[in-house]
């Protein structure tokens, strides 16, 4: 079944025999092995960290700080020193975190920000020599299939086909999935991304924070400003004729979208009115197209203040977040579909899938003096 391969996260046990220490170093006996997935986006710097069970995986520990790595990037081509700074203080958390709780393998990934920056590979070699991780910056391709294989038991499987849309800060993912294709039922020690039904997918160098610079904010007339967002998303997604395949899915509504983002979880949370942001009621959720619109509107009402007030916004998402359902309106625009589920899963979930399916990687044994070998050790995925 696709739940197998990324059951809902849930919470560590608190109390009793089975909890753990603050700083994960007392596990119950018999404890699997840590995984650890970081990603560092354009906006976000996000950490997973999580041990195998039989239906997929058990987090026991999260992390999440928006960075703006991306901060001015599309205006000057150069991630900047003070978005580089934010980012570095980031990236030294997790990387403590991933050391405490002996994480035995560990995958950092890089994306949009770090592809397009004229110094992103100096960036990469700074976070090496500062916090020791080596983080891998993946292509478009990868990205986009890693996101597909988080969100895999988000997908209806009484539909024929999905459009997962990952929306970040510098780019936006899109994968159209045949739901009634090979490689969506393989158990999760032989899941592989590569081997997904996706039948097309393209990726947009235009994200939330890449849009929101583009376009800044108009206080006199907000819808126009709005509508301007929109019509520039739809010129660069509209241009991937290979997901015409799954068109008549759509047309005939056996279809559903799958947004995954910050920005559109926010959206959820603002339209089922929640006072704090409440994962487990916005993971999953399920929202009509009328309802993403009427949620935008009522974000269209407020200025970035009134915005930053919102609990499921706050200040970090405040001149962002009309920008990602920007995105969201022109993939419904252009693949008309009444049904969104909203993911606040992703790219993270499939790389701890992917870590958890390949074979565990061991050093040689080196020969000591006396002829003897040392023990192997399991080596952390690069």
């Amino acid at each position: 079944m696709a739940e197998a391969l990324a059951s809902p996260p849930r919470a560590p046990p608190q109390g009793g025999a089975s909890a753990e220490s603050s700083d994960g170093r007392r596990a119950r006996a018999g404890e699997s092995h840590t995984f650890a997935a970081l990603d560092l986006g354009t906006n976000n710097c996000r950490l997973l960290i999580a041990r195998p069970t039989d239906e997929g995986f058990r987090i026991v520990e999260a992390y999440s700080n928006i960075v703006r790595l991306g901060e001015g990037l599309s205006q000057t081509g150069r991630l900047q020193d003070n978005a580089m700074n934010r980012a570095l203080g980031a990236l030294k958390i997790c990387a403590d975190k991933i050391a405490r709780r002996r994480c035995v393998k560990v995958r950092a990934v890089a994306t949009q920000a770090c592809r397009s920056a004229d110094n992103g590979a100096d960036f990469i070699e700074r976070v090496q020599r500062e916090t020791g991780l080596q983080l891998q910056v993946i292509t478009p391709r990868e990205e986009a299939h890693l996101a597909v294989a988080g969100c895999l038991n988000l997908l209806d499987r009484k539909a024929d086909a999905a459009l997962v849309v990952d929306v970040g800060g510098g780019s936006t993912e899109l994968s159209w999935v045949d739901l009634k294709g090979p490689g969506l039922d393989s158990g999760p020690r032989q899941f592989a991304p590569h081997n997904l039904p996706i039948k097309a997918w393209i990726s947009a160098p235009v994200g939330v924070v890449t849009l929101a610079e583009r376009f800044p904010e108009d206080p006199s007339d907000r819808p126009a400003w709005y509508r301007r967002m929109v019509e520039a998303m739809k010129l660069e997604i509209d241009r991937c004729p290979e997901a015409e395949v799954v068109r008549a899915a759509f047309d005939a509504g056996r279809a559903q979208i799958v947004g995954t983002s910050g920005a559109i979880t926010s959206l959820a949370g603002i339209h089922l009115g929640l006072k704090r942001y409440d994962r487990d009621r916005v993971d999953g959720l399920w929202m009509t197209r009328a309802q993403c619109e009427a949620t935008a509107d009522k974000l269209l009402a407020l200025d970035v203040e009134g915005r930053a007030r919102q609990p499921c916004i706050g200040p970090d998402r405040a001149d962002l977040v009309l920008a990602g359902a920007a995105i969201l309106q022109a993939v419904q625009e252009l693949w008309p579909c009444d049904r969104v589920r909203v993911a606040d899963r992703g790219l993270r979930e499939g790389l701890l899938l992917s870590l958890m399916a390949a074979p565990p990687r061991r050093r040689r044994r080196r020969r000591g003096r006396g002829g003897s070998r040392s023990a192997a050790v399991v080596k952390a995925a690069e």
